[in-house]
């Protein structure tokens, strides 16, 4: 009697969640570590947790094994890893003798990102998009965990006049409008040879691989605020305070209708390529 056959769709189902568990491992990793003083190890560990993040929904989309089920986990590991481990990394290294009430600006923050991430679910997660409604919290999470160790660098160094504390009071209360806010974010380029829009996006992904790898102290950090920027500059340049679409403005600020015929386990969306 021959054996039955080993299930490997149901093996290739599974390996978007290993990324996803392996996403949250590095996010509580990093709060341990942070308790520890090691902040410069806690901030990368936050940076992989992104990296495991835009994996996740990518082999997701290339395998064709997203389900509801992927997205919603997706979700609830990213408010722990570009949430609250960032906020907590941040009051360690900036907060904890700030005040008794400098805590608070954390808590905003990891407010902010719960909510991106619940809006995310009901206006964009599975469906094909050009753009982020919102300031994505694994960019605001890298921001926030990449500060440290731009900290150690010769150009923070050559900075040391800047107002800092102020400066990262701007800062996380900045990341946590921009997170709650109706400005677009560009997604990650589509990189391709066939088109010139291909070729410049494979320039822009090698260019942020490279220097990332080669000098990522100092790189990542003001990576992070030129995209925090980017989304700003661009919605005043293009008209921000125009009204949304009939249907935008439906999906961000309407009531949420859950239709019970779409509740089967699998029948949800998929989950896209970099998470919200």
């Amino acid at each position: 009697m021959r054996p039955p056959p080993f299930p490997i769709r149901r093996v290739v189902i599974v390996v978007p969640s290993l990324f996803t568990l392996f996403n949250l491992f590095f996010g509580i990793w990093s709060m341990v570590l942070a308790t520890r003083g090691e902040f410069y190890r806690a901030g990368w560990f936050i940076v992989f947790a992104g990296i495991l993040d835009t994996l996740d929904g990518r082999v997701a989309r290339i395998s064709g094994t997203g389900t509801r089920f992927g997205a919603e986990l997706d979700s609830l590991v990213d408010i722990v890893s570009f949430g609250v481990a960032p906020a907590f990394l941040m009051f360690q290294v900036e907060f904890a003798g700030a005040g008794s009430a400098a805590w608070i600006f954390c808590y905003f923050y990891v407010m902010a990102a719960a909510i991106r991430l619940a809006r995310f679910n009901v206006t964009q997660a599975g469906r094909t998009k050009s753009y982020f409604i919102g300031l994505p919290s694994p960019a605001a999470g890298m921001t926030v965990a990449t500060f440290y160790p731009f900290t150690q660098t010769e150009l923070f160094a050559s900075l040391h006049r800047l107002p800092w504390h102020l400066l990262l009071n701007f800062l996380m209360i900045a990341l946590t409008i921009l997170m709650v806010s109706n400005v677009h974010y560009a997604t990650l380029p589509r990189a391709g040879f066939r088109t010139l829009g291909g070729l410049l996006g494979l320039l822009l992904i090698v260019v942020i691989l490279v220097f990332g790898i080669w000098q990522h102290d100092v790189f990542l950090f003001p990576l992070g605020i030129v995209y925090m920027s980017y989304g700003v500059v661009r919605a005043v340049l293009l008209g921000f305070f125009k009204a949304p679409a009939e249907d935008e403005e439906a999906e961000i600020a309407g009531p949420i209708v859950i239709d019970e015929s779409n509740q089967a386990y699998g029948a949800g969306p998929r989950r896209g390529p970099g998470a919200a």
